[in-house]
């Protein structure tokens, strides 16, 4: 017994004294792998990601509608056929939702000319033409706005003359960039009015300079990506054949 506890102290006081090992450091180095088509694949991860890869493609090549032209956001001044397609699917899809939830309506969408990413294609249209189109991750906001917010948006459209995809919102300017007529669901602004406006959650950040968002009288988050709204609209269409109009023109 008188052993046992011999061991126990001669260990407890050797603990104690121990002094501590401090490390530091010395140096790091490290190598740039280059990811090229050099590299030579490992057959084991080939095996195990080939029926994710197969499922996916095919869910991506998956054929929803068809595209009757071929549609680029560059193909009109102030307003173009691939823009105006793209507000007007994001307002019917989104509007249920809204409407759903709130009781209320929309009462116009408008989106970023920058964030269409590709041209849509004539012929088949997939889920993979959806991703093309809108890559990113942004999604569906509706920002309640008054007369004052919304003057400030049409002024925005008028000095970037950019063919900002808009929908619900009728704009006509003159040479000297005054406006002629303004509407929105073909009705004139009131200033009593709340109005329901559809964006994406970049532009209400203060994306492209839209910093009217902002001063907003209540947000409602969606939950709905762009992207995803693109893809429940191409189900329900046969034949997608958008046109430019005259929601946003310049009469000189």
């Amino acid at each position: 017994m008188r052993l046992t506890h011999l061991i126990f102290l001669l260990y407890f006081f050797n603990l104690f004294n121990c002094k501590q090992v401090k490390f530091e450091l010395a140096k790091i180095e490290g190598e740039q792998i280059q990811i090229t088509d050099t590299l030579i694949a490992s057959s084991e991860i080939e095996a195990f990601i080939k029926p994710y890869r197969n499922h996916i493609q095919k869910d991506l090549d998956s054929v929803l509608a068809y595209s009757a032209n071929t549609y680029s956001k560059n193909d009109g001044a102030l307003n173009t056929a691939l823009g105006n397609f793209m507000a007007d699917a994001i307002y019917s899809e989104a509007n249920p939702i809204f409407k759903k939830r709130t009781g209320k309506n929309i009462d116009m969408v408008l989106l970023n000319h920058g964030g269409i990413r590709s041209i849509l294609s004539k012929g088949n249209v997939t889920k993979r033409t959806a991703y093309q189109l809108m890559p990113f991750e942004n999604s569906i906001v509706v920002v309640a706005l008054k007369k004052n917010q919304i003057d400030s948006l049409i002024n925005y459209l008028i000095r970037k003359k950019r063919p900002h995809p808009i929908s619900k919102l009728k704009l006509t300017i003159n040479g000297n960039d005054k406006i002629i007529d303004v509407k929105i669901k073909d009705k004139n602004i009131k200033s009593d009015k709340i109005y329901y406006v559809v964006t994406n959650d970049y532009l209400y950040n203060g994306g492209d300079n839209m910093t009217f968002f902002k001063t907003n009288d209540s947000l409602y988050v969606l939950n709905y990506k762009i992207r995803n709204a693109l893809i429940d609209n191409f189900k329900k269409i046969d034949t997608i054949k958008p046109v430019i109009d005259n929601r946003f023109i310049q009469i000189k």
